[in-house]
């Protein structure tokens, strides 16, 4: 793989640097002059409708961008990554994920494999799983019927499936529950099992390598809770074998822990953890949704990746969505992007996006690894509205930070209920929407001075700066018909492939993520001496061996 293109040394690079010292954004005055801003910056990508004329972007700014685009490569790339080249260069592997969700039939080979033809054998043996557990013809020991699976894993692994379980609760199955294990401190595995009926649980260990430390810790939690609760009377290695299930590719591990290998579902070195919700990952989802919806997800991901790929630049949704946010992490100094789905479904999608964006774009070398020449990432945040709104948008509204945001929304709501104050029925749905557009229209066009004092002419100067909101906070509006299986892919798809077009311009690889190894090899080297060792303990920094003598002293 070739050095990647220094984006500061581009002509396009020192454009738009140009235009950042004299840039003094007025989109009141824009929109005024201009009654097509709307038309020519919004756009369609598969059933998303995307507003981006509230950023802060003119056709001078965006000309630049997708220059820079061309000079850097992003087209280039972003057909190797699909064609199945190594473009994960500290890995050695290529970046597939979109092959996780072509069509039977279509043709892709990565390394003389066949990867679409491997898919889909694996998606089968998951969608016929899904349907014995759905169905009742999937049994634990005693012979009853599932009515709780739970997922245990950690990152890519618990996160896209949460999210997504959370995302299309309408489509779940009425008589199955799904629960997720993640974290390693014990108190997650003892609430998330407290209630349940081990006969009628079915756990879904999810790691690769099966060799996940949290991961494999937490399974043998729910292993132990499983057999303590059966009790003397089942046969210890069939019901572990009839209640667990694994993600994994490691069939050796997975049948040392009691696992029948047969019922191992397996994913590749391309596919990277944080993009694999479409994947094996995402079994409990194809349980809770069934086949069909799974596949609807999987063909929403898609359409996503097809507009990516043959969209022209000027209308291609996740490339100006991603040069947007270079325009201003890099130009207007923004550090941080607020996430704010109008949609209490979608509650875990910001924090999904934290996982996807900063392990990806959070790096300090570029593919090559030399120092990166630009500043790289942004801190990605959000809560659903209207919840945020009686949070943190007080900052976005009037603090000093620049703080762009994506505000989602659906036309048609999950559930639809009224209000019936005042004797009269109220579409709380059209309610709550008439906050997302009020938000996005209050952070663009502000309220000046003189519209505060004409609404109460006898205020103070002091009241009168209090209340007046100087707009130009950059906005930009998703939305879309209803939340179905196919519109959250396509959602994910979107950000995934922002995500990528940051990663080119930045020249970094965006699929890896060494960041995470070294706390957790320490943590390896420290656990003697949290247990007592004092040799260990001994040759801890003094911080560390302060930490870990207060915990000793104080732990019952």
């Amino acid at each position: 793989m070739s050095a990647p293109v220094d984006a500061t040394a581009t002509q396009s690079w020192k454009q738009l640097t140009a235009l950042a010292e004299g840039f003094t954004p007025d989109l009141r005055a824009w929109f005024a002059q201009d009654p097509g801003r709307v038309d020519r910056f919004t756009h369609t990508a598969a059933d998303l409708r995307v507003d981006l004329s509230k950023g802060l972007v003119d056709e001078g700014v965006l000309a630049a961008l997708l220059d820079l685009a061309e000079a850097v490569g992003v087209a280039r790339r972003r057909d190797a990554m699909l064609s199945g080249e190594h473009i994960n260069v500290t890995e050695d592997r290529a970046v597939l994920h979109t092959a996780l969700r072509l069509p039977a039939g279509a043709r892709l080979s990565v390394d003389g494999q066949d990867a679409v033809a491997d898919v889909h054998e694996v998606l089968g043996r998951i969608y016929d799983f899904a349907e014995r557990v759905r169905s009742g013809a999937w049994t634990g020991t005693t012979g009853k019927r599932i009515r709780t699976v739970v997922n245990i894993g950690i990152g890519g692994s618990d996160l896209g499936p949460v999210m997504a379980y959370e995302a299309l609760a309408p489509f779940r199955h009425p008589e199955i529950e799904c629960r997720f294990i993640s974290n390693i401190d014990p108190t997650d595995a003892a609430l998330t099992l407290q209630g349940l009926d081990p006969e009628t649980t079915l756990f879904i260990v999810a790691s690769k390598t099966f060799g996940t430390l949290e991961t494999l810790t937490n399974a043998r939690l729910c292993r132990a809770w499983l057999l303590e609760q059966l009790g003397d009377a089942v046969d210890q290695k069939d019901a572990v074998a009839k209640h667990f299930v694994a993600v994994s590719t490691n069939l050796e591990k997975v049948a040392a822990f009691g696992i029948d290998p047969s019922n191992a579902f397996g994913f590749w070195d391309w596919v990277g953890g944080r993009y694999s919700v479409d994947s094996a990952i995402g079994t409990a989802l194809a349980i809770a949704i069934g086949p069909e919806g799974f596949a609807d997800f999987l063909a929403g991901f898609h359409a996503m990746d097809e507009h990516f790929r043959t969209a022209p630049p000027a209308e291609n949704v996740p490339l100006l969505m991603g040069l947007l946010n270079v325009w201003y992490v890099n130009f207007l100094d923004a550090h941080t992007h607020a996430v704010l789905p109008y949609s209490q479904l979608l509650h875990r999608f910001p924090a999904y996006l934290q996982q996807l964006t900063m392990e990806s774009n959070g790096k300090g070398v570029r593919w090559d690894g030399t120092p990166v020449t630009t500043g790289t990432g942004e801190i990605f945040w959000g809560e659903p509205g209207t919840n945020g709104q009686h949070a943190f948008y007080q900052l976005i509204h009037q603090g000093t930070r620049l703080i762009p945001a994506d505000f989602i929304a659906f036309a048609n709501p999950a559930y639809a209920l009224k209000d019936d104050a005042a004797g009269a029925d109220v579409d709380v749905h059209e309610l709550f929407l008439a906050n997302f557009f009020a938000q996005t229209k209050a952070l663009a066009f502000g309220k000046t001075a003189d519209e505060v004092r004409a609404e109460a002419p006898d205020q103070s100067d002091a009241i009168v700066a209090a209340r007046t909101f100087t707009g130009n906070r950059p906005t930009t509006s998703i939305m879309a018909p209803a939340l179905t299986p196919s519109v959250l892919g396509q959602l994910i798809a979107l950000y995934e492939h922002i995500t990528f077009v940051q990663g080119v311009v930045w020249g970094i690889d965006s699929f890896d993520q060494w960041g995470v190894e070294l706390g957790k090899q320490l943590a390896l080297q420290v656990s003697p001496a949290v247990g007592g060792d004092a040799e260990a303990i001994a040759g801890q920094d003094p911080s560390t061996r302060a930490l870990i003598e207060y915990y000793r002293a104080h732990r019952k």
